[in-house]
């Protein structure tokens, strides 16, 4: 049976300045659970209370359970240690278990990013072991979260990691894919490394607009690049047979990204996506 939880970036709330409208925690979670979603990940810094005890009464007060959380880090730079940031994370999980870890670029956005030189891969990769190493002391499992406009956003970067250190992958299908990967090719080739799933759908010729650099990845965004699950080009049911006969047992967190310009009516918005997608997921379990 497929464990499946939310995302408040399905609701437009993100950790990018002037991302778009922002909705209000109790607004989403209370959506999320209309929608019959019993778990989610949390958001970015402030979107929930920062004590864990907060946060899990506010969650437990909407029925739902915290899967985990993501922290983007600067991994790449040789001056700049991510352990303090990844800890003061790690002190406000409480139960949940997962932290997505993104390569952060030190910008704001996901709009553009650096190149990587060979002293920057070597600490990035030392860095993804030391965090995962310090993650399972608190009893928390690593993944790797590759993203748009991080340091491990395109096909090659995602093999760097996964032949030059041990972090588990966070798959986000549609960040693979506008990113230039196939995220069903590796869920196919790579099962076992795969311990945390974003489901995503995409609009491919948006995706191909990013990777060419006549959108940016906001614009993107915001004209829709993220669609409902099966609504899109990515190969969803693939990648979830591929990971079922693989034995996967983790979270498929739903996330269709997007970008708000003001508080939706009641019950429309990102509610009816969410819905799309759920109906969706439920067709490929039967």
């Amino acid at each position: 049976m497929m464990r499946v939880a939310g995302a408040p970036i399905s609701w437009g709330v993100c950790e990018v300045p002037g991302w778009g409208h922002q909705m209000s925690a109790s607004r989403v979670l209370d959506e999320m659970r209309e929608a019959g979603l019993t778990a989610t990940e949390f958001g970015p810094e402030g979107f929930l209370p920062a004590d864990p005890a907060e946060r899990a009464a506010l969650l437990a007060g909407h029925q739902l359970s915290a899967v985990g959380g993501f922290v983007p880090a600067v991994l790449h730079e040789s001056g700049h240690d991510p352990l303090p940031g990844v800890e003061r994370a790690l002190n406000g999980f409480g139960d949940a278990r997962t932290l997505v870890v993104a390569a952060a670029t030190g910008a704001d956005g996901y709009d553009s990013k650096p190149h990587l030189d060979g002293d920057g891969w070597r600490t990035l990769l030392a860095n993804l072991d030391r965090i995962v190493s310090r993650a399972a002391r608190a009893g928390v499992e690593t993944v790797l979260h590759s993203h748009v406009g991080t340091m491990v956003e395109g096909p090659d970067e995602i093999d760097r990691v996964l032949d030059g250190c041990g972090v588990p992958l966070c798959l986000d299908t549609g960040h693979m894919l506008v990113g230039g990967a196939d995220p069903a090719g590796i869920a196919r080739r790579a099962p076992e490394r795969v311990a945390h799933v974003h489901l995503k759908d995409v609009d491919a010729g948006l995706a191909r607009r990013v990777r060419s650099g006549r959108t940016a990845y906001t614009d993107a965004v915001r004209e829709g690049m993220y669609r409902p699950l099966g609504a899109g080009d990515v190969d969803i049911e693939g990648i979830v047979d591929a990971l079922s006969t693989s034995g996967y047992a983790g979270w498929y967190v739903l996330e269709q990204d997007t970008v708000l310009d003001g508080e939706p009516p009641a019950g429309q918005g990102p509610l009816t996506d969410v819905r799309t997608s759920l109906d969706y997921l439920s067709r490929l379990a039967r």
